[in-house]
């Protein structure tokens, strides 16, 4: 029986190790001292496991290669990722966006259902080993080495994740290797990730969250994106689920162009409704100081950091403030301006964008190429999508693509 040995013991890793279990004789490769840490922590440690929707929205969400992913998508959809961990024991359930969730809101639950899958299907397991280098010969991988070792491979799936969350052990190992092998890897940068503003007032807003804004960005004066959702302001700048979606618009762009943007507040209102809504917030308060009259408006914290944009006079009675000042009002809170320096780095980003190039893989195998027996799964390959279930998806269909096309 040949040997499939799986480097990377992430969602892509260990599903691909499954599948490949049922064929050859399968021995996974991890380098911490347990499986799945990112998947641990993702969706908040609740693990957005898909997204309940047909292949053709599962390209529309995925702005990174998206084409390259038809075969792998139809080939392991959405659904077949449901009822994939269904009959595992993981009973799901789909919130907004259809959203797909274990039932129990434990990420455990979905690591421990692939372990059971990968135990089920005989992997060999190796925890606390690093993979240090791959021997080619003659065009084929022939020995894997390891920190503990030489293993001899027919077959080598890298699975090794990005660049993202390095805290977790992603730290470009699979990158690294693939350009040793004469792979061409893409311009990697950090996707879905919080980003930095310049308005000093961002450390007085932190903390506050904002649900149903809209966000719009511009580059170099030219909208790129515009979204619905939930923000929340950081020391640094801005994060939350709308902002790191917002976020892959902006990739690879921060030093080159004059990146700006506007929150609306009030996207439910039209100017005119809002200016309604405010006249009547000023009848109400007009004995007021302006400071004590946008209670009902503005979350408290909010309050002073525009009156401070506005330069008006807190003090000011409300049975005084213009008709020109009230119109800046409405303006501010249906256009409150910001200025995008950058993100926030690796760290802190859901996802890589770039990786080993699509144009050297088999999209319908996940094979390589160029090399005879190599084949990618998941974040290490140059694909990546929004937010919402939709990159581990690509995970689970790329590894399960990976898995069940070596060779046995």
């Amino acid at each position: 029986m040949k040997t499939t040995i799986v480097i990377g013991g992430g969602p892509a890793g260990m599903i691909a190790s499954g599948f490949a279990g049922t064929n050859t004789k399968t021995i996974l490769i991890e380098k911490n001292e347990k499986l799945g840490k990112k998947l641990f922590i993702t969706g908040k440690g609740r693990c957005n496991v898909t997204n309940a929707c047909d292949v053709e929205e599962l390209i529309a969400n995925t702005p990174g290669n998206p084409y390259f992913l038809y075969s792998a998508f139809y080939s392991f959809d959405s659904y077949a990722t449901i009822d994939f961990f269904e009959k595992l024991g993981v009973k799901t359930k789909v919130e907004r966006g259809n959203r797909v969730f274990p039932i129990s809101e434990k990420s455990s639950d979905v690591i421990k259902a692939l372990n059971k899958f990968m135990i089920k299907n005989n992997v060999d397991i190796r925890l606390n080993t690093k993979v240090v280098d791959l021997i080619l010969e003659d065009n084929k991988i022939s020995k894997v080495i390891t920190d503990r070792g030489e293993l001899e491979a027919d077959n080598v799936i890298i699975a090794t994740g990005g660049l993202s969350y390095s805290v977790t052990g992603s730290d470009g190992d699979g990158l690294r290797f693939a350009k040793k092998l004469g792979h061409i890897v893409t311009k990697t940068y950090p996707s879905l990730v919080p980003l930095k503003l310049s308005e000093s007032w961002c450390i007085d807003l932190q903390g506050l969250s904002l649900k149903n804004v809209e966000l719009s960005l511009n580059i170099d004066n030219k909208n790129v994106y515009k979204g619905f959702g939930e923000m929340m302001f950081t020391h640094f700048g801005i994060t939350g689920p709308l902002v790191l979606k917002a976020s892959r618009s902006l990739v690879g762009k921060y030093d080159k162009h004059k990146i700006t943007g506007k929150i609306d507040l009030k996207p439910a209102l039209s100017e005119k409704e809002l200016d309604n809504r405010i006249l009547k917030d000023f009848e109400k308060y007009k004995n007021k100081d302006f400071r004590n009259s946008l209670d009902d408006l503005l979350p408290q914290k909010m309050i002073p950091v525009i009156i401070k944009l506005l330069k008006i006079d807190e003090n000011k009675k409300v049975n005084s403030i213009t008709k020109e000042e009230r119109r800046k009002l409405c303006n501010i809170i249906k256009n409150l301006p910001i200025n995008i320096i950058g993100d926030i780095g690796f760290n802190q980003a859901v996802i890589t964008c770039g990786g080993v190039c699509v144009d050297e893989i088999d999209p319908s195998t996940m094979k390589s190429k160029m090399i005879d027996n190599l084949y990618f799964a998941g974040e290490v390959i140059d694909v990546d999508s929004y937010t919402g279930g939709f990159n581990l998806q690509i995970a689970f269909a790329t590894g399960y693509v990976a898995g069940n096309n070596v060779k046995s």
